[in-house]
């Protein structure tokens, strides 16, 4: 009960809403009734027919409504709601952020806030099980597909990426406030800068509620797929980029020089290249992809030494295969196949490589 006294009283719980109905004044008063005594509601732009929910809650002393008075999207709501705990409520242990729409029951947002008090370091996620029935097909569809990304590409494991349920402890609500991300893709944004800046997270079970008849949602399933597809789309394309210009130098050096270099040819044409490639690649990937603040000299030796590791197997490599296949028919293969061999090569290489420059290179994990 002591534990449970600490939460309603020392964490604020952020309702964001567009347009709400019954349901929101349900979870406001439940939460009222449970003892918090700081609740922060966010009107996103409702029109005048939906304001009236707004209006109801104020009559509770425990209730703060902040006002957008255009649609500025739920990452906005969160920040703004987040920012106004940081600023005006400097007392409190931390933040728990919920839906309006009833998804979220008492017991589970009690559980959360307990949780992180508890934890007093971690971002605590509250889970859903989606392989429970009645769950919406586009709700599991679009799990599986950001949790399968999150773990390819940076190396997180989270069984609900979706949930809007997040306990945030007090000393990480100005970083969070910092974080890209106007929309829906600002949750997505949430959980790649906690990665980067090394903010660990636990997950809580928590229950799986769709009301079918009544279930409806804001989040465009198209337009905010995008949104948060960019985003883990930027961290494959500065790679990508970097691929096609070491792949195209390559084959060009090949061509132009290839029989003049001999048996150095694919080493020599692959320095140049990896050379030219790699300095376009550890600017792009500190600037615009990991947008790493640490230091530059720091960040740049790191990268080489990752570079001239990784030069060495791919010259090794490449090179063995090169003379394999040139023995096996008896007179050096052509610039594309040299090439070819070139792009298997690599691609191995960075399956290895990027996690490394994940974890270690642009890491600002302390």
């Amino acid at each position: 009960m002591e534990n449970q006294e600490s939460c309603l009283k020392s964490v604020a719980v952020i309702l964001p809403s567009l347009n709400p109905d019954h349901r929101f004044k349900d979870v406001v008063d439940g939460l009222v009734g449970a003892g918090f005594e700081h609740i922060i509601a966010v009107d996103d732009g409702s029109d005048a027919e939906h304001r009236q929910w707004f209006e109801e809650i104020k009559a509770n002393p425990q209730c703060t409504v902040l006002v957008h008075e255009v649609n500025k999207g739920k990452g906005r709501a969160l920040k703004d709601a987040i920012a106004y705990v940081h600023e005006q409520m400097p007392q409190l242990k931390g933040v728990v952020t919920i839906d309006g729409d009833g998804q979220h029951l008492l017991p589970d947002i009690i559980a959360c806030a307990d949780r992180m008090l508890a934890e007093g370091d971690k971002v605590v996620m509250g889970c859903r099980d989606f392989s429970q029935p009645g769950v919406p097909p586009r709700s599991v569809a679009g799990n599986r597909f950001t949790a399968g990304m999150f773990r390819l590409c940076y190396g997180i494991r989270i069984s609900d990426t979706q949930t809007g349920l997040r306990a945030v402890p007090a000393q990480y609500l100005e970083f969070f406030t910092t974080i890209e991300g106007e929309r829906f893709e600002y949750e997505t944004n949430m959980l790649l800068q906690m990665k980067r800046a090394g903010i660990a997270f636990v997950e809580q079970p928590i229950a799986t509620v769709y009301d079918k008849e009544e279930y409806s949602s804001h989040y465009n399933a198209l337009k905010d797929s995008w949104r948060i597809f960019k985003v883990m789309a930027k961290f494959l394309l500065s790679s990508g980029a970097a691929f096609l210009i070491d792949t195209i130098i390559f084959y060009i050096l090949m061509q132009l020089f290839g029989a003049r270099w001999g048996t150095f040819a694919s080493t020599i044409s692959l320095t140049i290249a990896r050379l030219i490639s790699s300095f376009v690649n550890f600017n792009a990937n500190k600037s615009f992809v990991f947008q790493s603040k640490g230091n530059y000299k720091r960040t740049m030796l790191r990268y080489y030494i990752l570079c001239v590791i990784q030069y060495m197997v791919n010259a090794a490599l490449l090179n063995g295969t090169v003379v394999l296949l040139s023995r096996a028919v008896g007179h050096p293969i052509a610039a594309w196949a040299s090439t070819l061999v070139h792009i298997v090569v690599m691609t191995l290489l960075f399956l290895i490589s990027y996690p490394i420059q994940r974890e270690w290179v642009f890491s600002e994990k302390k």
